[in-house]
């Protein structure tokens, strides 16, 4: 990534350097000389130099440099740049060479010149038209704290006229002056209070080995501003860990919704839910393939088609369960645990047959890549988007409870299954609907859980607990304690992980629900019905 960010930069420096007429009168040799031997310190001096020169073949001078296409011959006392086709030209003429050399040999880099490549990359563009432009020379210069650059940096301060450009290039000065041994107290203060207003890891970092160095003003200042720096990152490291916890809770309440619909309704242990979930994965790679097969311009909309296919397939097969084996077992909650979990076991043998025991691959389209910052945050956008998907299933299933017919007798057969039954209501038809649709969720959810985890037969297995947790500790039925729990659950896990680690922390949480359900045996949102309250 760096090596792609330096040749645009240096394109772009191409595209804003001096015009060819006076860039001609630009005399490189000195520039140019101390790549004539082999020492590091002669030739960061003539990158340095490269850098303030002006010259239109600076820029690819430096690409070559950073490639290993520069050599130098010391018998002709010239520096040759070779092009990527394999012709040589002189550097500082920019004349063709004829023939090489017999003692031509290459510029040498160490890990300090690639820095100084760096900063003169930097220096380069940040006189660019395109203010994101500058803005990244300006971030390479904070980075590498290249106190040659400071000249071009003082002029491209008094020229810019973008504000948010204008902060980064006084960060990046402030960089310089901070790290400079012979900067004035005035200039270090100054820079310390620059430094404290960005507040992030790498402005710790400077002001922490400043606040090392021998007592005075300047020690006490970036004591006190690294501090506030550490106590600000620690309170936003606090917010990140809630983000993280709300983005683990979204994937529990995917996971746990439509267990907690068959799991209220019908009182049936469904050990086979994580398979649901796990078909409703491999749903999106049977889309997925397809589409890159066949469809290759619709991939990017591959999840839109993946999630009703998702829900229509796992709510048919949950809909199967439920008539050919659930339904001789109501009222046996042991013979449906076993009954269950032996169908999931069939259900991974199965998917193992057809796919394979190894992970399938499950691309992300365009919208749920990368991440953004947002204050003090980092969001990845798969996240973010599986967020809003939760909410938006958990809105869907509490609008089809409230206001269908479908919902009403659900919600009937859920408080009171006999009177239920004596108004008319088919509850074996409700039953079957209902499993379909808790089904059909947990495929809707594979959707989600394919963009964050491996799509293989034992996926649903690595949910399953954490689901029968969240709808417990919310409350068994009641689609608002299971909202609740999953971010409750979310929340906590993230913030014990790093005391605890990851295993002793469901430990921790399960030993809490369990001594927090026999407090509240119902959960924090208990159904209420007579037949409940019975």
């Amino acid at each position: 990534m760096r090596i792609v960010f330096s040749r645009v930069c240096l394109c772009l420096a191409l595209l804003f350097a001096l015009t060819p007429a006076l860039a001609a009168d630009i005399d490189l040799k000195p520039a140019l000389s101390g790549f004539l031997s082999a020492s590091f310190s002669s030739t960061e001096k003539s990158i340095e130099a490269l850098a303030r020169s002006g010259a239109a073949q600076a820029p690819a001078i430096i690409e070559a440099l950073q490639d290993e296409r520069l050599y130098y011959s010391g018998a002709s006392g010239t520096v040759i740049v070779k092009a990527r086709s394999g012709a040589l030209r002189d550097a500082a003429t920019d004349a063709p060479v004829a023939q090489a050399p017999a003692d031509m040999k290459p510029v040498r880099l160490n890990n300090r010149l690639r820095r100084a490549v760096d900063a003169a990359v930097g220096a380069l563009t940040l006189m660019s038209s395109n203010p994101a432009r500058r803005r990244e020379a300006a971030d390479a210069v904070f980075k590498s704290r290249d106190s040659a650059t400071l000249p071009t940096l003082d002029a491209a301060i008094g020229k810019e006229t973008d504000a948010a450009v204008l902060t980064v290039l006084e960060q990046a000065r402030a960089s310089i002056y901070l790290a400079k041994s012979d900067a004035t107290d005035a200039q270090k203060i100054e820079a310390i209070g620059v430094l404290r207003a960005r507040g992030d890891q790498d402005s710790l970092a400077l002001l922490s080995a400043a606040a090392s160095g021998p007592d005075g003003i300047v020690r006490t200042a970036a004591q006190s501003a690294a501090s506030s720096i550490e106590t600000r990152l620690a309170l936003w490291n606090n917010v990140q860990n809630v983000w993280y916890g709300l983005s683990l809770g979204s994937v529990l309440l995917l996971a746990a919704i439509g267990l907690a619909i068959t799991f209220g309704v019908m009182g049936v242990i469904n050990m086979a839910h994580g398979e649901m979930v796990m078909l409703g994965a491999y749903t999106t790679f049977v889309v997925q393939e397809y589409a890159r097969t066949k469809w290759p311009e619709m991939f990017d909309y591959s999840l839109f088609i993946a999630i009703p296919l998702a829900f229509l397939f796992t709510g048919l097969v949950g809909v199967a369960i439920e008539r050919s084996i659930i339904r001789f077992l109501y009222g046996r909650p042991l013979e449906t645990l076993l009954a269950t979990f032996g169908l999931s076991l069939v259900l991974q043998q199965a998917v193992r047959t057809v796919f394979g025991a190894n992970n399938r691959e499950v691309g992300a389209p365009g919208f749920m890549s990368g991440s953004f910052h947002l204050a003090g945050l980092e969001i990845t956008s798969g996240r973010m988007w599986i967020i809003a998907f939760a909410l938006s299933v958990f809105a869907a299933l509490q609008l089809l409870l409230r206001f269908t017919s479908f919902g009403l007798r659900m919600r009937a057969v859920t408080q009171n299954r006999r009177m239920a039954a004596s108004m008319g209501i088919d509850t074996n038809r409700i039953d079957a609907l209902a499993f379909g649709l808790g089904s059909g969720i947990a495929g809707m959810a594979g959707v989600a859980l394919s963009q964050i985890d491996n799509v293989s037969p034992n996926l649903g297995q690595s949910y399953i607990i954490d689901s029968f947790m969240v709808v417990v500790f919310g409350g068994v039925g009641n689609l608002w304690g299971t909202l609740l729990g999953a971010a409750t659950l979310g929340v906590a896990n993230k913030f014990l992980e790093p005391f605890a680690g990851a295993v002793l922390g469901k430990i921790v949480l399960l030993v809490f629900i369990i001594l927090f359900i026999q407090k509240r045996p119902r959960g924090l949102f208990a159904l209420k019905g007579r037949a409940v309250e019975a």
